[in-house]
């Protein structure tokens, strides 16, 4: 997606990600995040104000929807890296070989990934943030509360198990509604938030799918509440919303995006 969902040049990318990321008093360590992944000029802003408040761990598990409909249900990208203009990220083999033993039904499985733009549109922040960084690159493609609920609890058993200051971050790759005017989509993105606030997956998934809100990072925002349940999270804080028509400057028609923080604290800074 270099060239189209972001610069592809790497000093163009190295200065775009500086410019969208804001300067933040402090670094919060956290649980985990849900983070838009649209273009950057039009989501670019809420993904830095997320950023730019996270300590990034050295490996980081993205749990990101399936676009192409193509792969299995639950996938582990195979690959041995993912490339962008600042560089490659390795994949974590270690940390992806540990997560199939805890998640079953989760396949390693390259077509899943195939042209997916929400996961790799995070690589560049992660990159400008911490250099070093690995990836446990996970899809999500089955509207199942069952499948969620193993890959969240799963991750959450994966985290546990690190070194505190090896601890992964998990970042679930989400916009919310597509396509609708400002004032009814906002307002269906408003529901849908106040169930992550609650930090209640099973409410965030009924919500979305009986409500009929095209959230299309359902799915691993939902796995992210279940890891944070387990985790013993106690708090998740809406940090910035932006929709498209802030930059076409027509609200008729857009897409929504919140940046979320999931903490173990009461507040987030």
């Amino acid at each position: 997606m270099a060239g189209t969902f972001y610069e592809g040049r790497r000093d163009r990318l190295e200065a775009e990600v500086q410019e969208l990321l804001p300067q933040a008093d402090r670094k919060e360590p956290a649980i985990g995040a849900i983070v838009p992944h649209a273009g950057y000029v039009y989501s670019g802003p809420v993904a830095g104000a997320v950023y730019a408040r996270l300590e990034i761990p050295p490996a980081v598990v993205i749990l990101c929807p399936n676009h192409t409909g193509r792969g299995a249900p639950a996938a582990l990208d195979p690959s041995d890296a993912w490339r962008t203009p600042l560089g490659d990220v390795p994949v974590d083999k270690e940390l992806g070989r540990r997560l199939r033993e805890l998640v079953p039904s989760i396949e390693e499985d390259a077509a899943a990934h195939a042209r997916e733009h929400s996961l790799e549109v995070q690589l560049p922040f992660l990159q400008a943030l911490r250099p070093d960084v690995r990836l446990v690159p996970v899809s999500i493609g089955a509207p199942d509360l069952d499948l969620c609920r193993e890959i969240g609890e799963g991750v959450a058993t994966l985290v546990s198990e690190s070194a505190p200051e090896q601890r992964p971050l998990i970042v679930a790759s989400s916009d919310m509604h597509h396509y609708e005017s400002r004032a009814v989509g906002g307002k269906k993105d408003e529901a849908a938030l106040a169930q992550i606030e609650a930090l209640d997956p099973e409410g965030l998934f009924t919500t979305v799918f009986g409500g009929h809100i095209s959230m299309c990072g359902v799915l691993p925002a939902t796995a992210l509440l279940f890891a944070a349940r387990r985790l013993g999270a106690r708090a998740a804080h809406v940090v910035a919303r932006r929709d498209s028509g802030h930059e076409t400057g027509d609200p008729s028609s857009v897409v929504g995006y919140a940046g979320v923080i999931v903490s173990s604290r009461d507040r987030v800074g």
